[in-house]
């Protein structure tokens, strides 16, 4: 998913402006007060290698999310579902970046992604980003390729034995894809009652749908010039849809090794361990 926290910080609400400004003035005088959703352990293994968080970032879109209709007896891809979804989504991770670019930091730790849709419309959802915005105290640059924070829902833990193996985020890759599952013809479930039979039809369905969310969350990872995507995590949910319409969401985040002298880095952090 690319993301450019510059123009999406031009879209933000006045309030979030002003909320920004203030973030880079508490920033730049160092009189930050970092609020995070660490877990202890995890905010001191941030600490020992060499990062600080400097505050939780929060990423919003409220959306309408259009309509469309599958045929009864087809199987096939929502495309306008699709593209509402991954819109919204992105719309909320960038505003996340912008936040984690106003104070300094290198990147976003723990990314969470939510949907809620709204009582007060049905096709009305509030798509977010939440997580942990970090910086490291001196030393290897981390943002992303132009200057961007990176983006992980990895945990600290799972930051932290990251980099000290050589490794560095890159950015949350997302992939998705809205299908819908066509309906059986009322012989079939006839043929079908009672018996232990597989229906291929949807079989098919879900093995698409399933590899096409898998497919575009690999290509945004090659385009973040990643080798390896982690944590990957498969989600399906039918959200505001009838029974036979889900989404299939992929997520992780992509990786590639350290640039660099590699030992040069670890040695710095293990200093950075010992107070040095």
């Amino acid at each position: 998913m690319a993301i450019d926290p510059g123009s999406q910080s031009q879209a933000l609400p006045q309030a979030a402006h002003e909320r920004l400004a203030d973030l880079e003035q508490r920033a730049a005088t160092g009189h930050l007060l970092a609020t995070t959703d660490l877990a202890v352990d995890e905010f001191l293994l941030l600490q020992s290698a060499g990062f600080e968080p400097v505050g939780m970032v929060v990423g919003s879109s409220v959306y309408h999310v259009g309509y469309q209709r599958g045929s009864w007896s087809q199987n096939q891809e929502l495309t306008t579902l699709t593209q509402a979804m991954y819109n919204a989504r992105g719309l909320a991770l960038s505003r996340l970046a912008a936040e984690a670019q106003a104070l300094g930091a290198s990147g976003v730790v723990g990314v969470q992604l939510r949907i809620q849709f709204l009582e007060w419309g049905e096709d009305i959802g509030e798509f977010s980003a939440v997580g942990t915005a970090v910086r490291q105290r001196e030393g290897q640059d981390w943002r992303a390729d132009g200057g961007v924070p990176f983006t992980s829902d990895l945990s600290g833990q799972a930051f932290y034995k990251l980099i000290m193996s050589g490794w560095r985020p890159l950015g949350l890759v997302v992939g998705n894809c809205v299908y819908h599952v066509a309906h059986q013809p009322f012989r079939q479930l006839m043929k079908q009652l009672g018996q232990n039979v597989e229906v291929a039809a949807a079989t098919q369905a879900l093995y698409e749908a399933r590899e096409l969310a898998m497919g575009r969350m690999q290509a945004e990872a090659e385009r973040l010039n990643a080798s390896t995507v982690v944590e990957t995590r498969l989600e399906v949910s039918s959200h505001i849809w009838e029974h036979h319409i889900v989404e299939f969401l992929s997520v992780g985040t992509a990786i590639r090794p350290v640039t660099g002298d590699l030992r040069q880095l670890q040695a710095q952090l293990v200093l950075s361990m010992d107070g040095g």
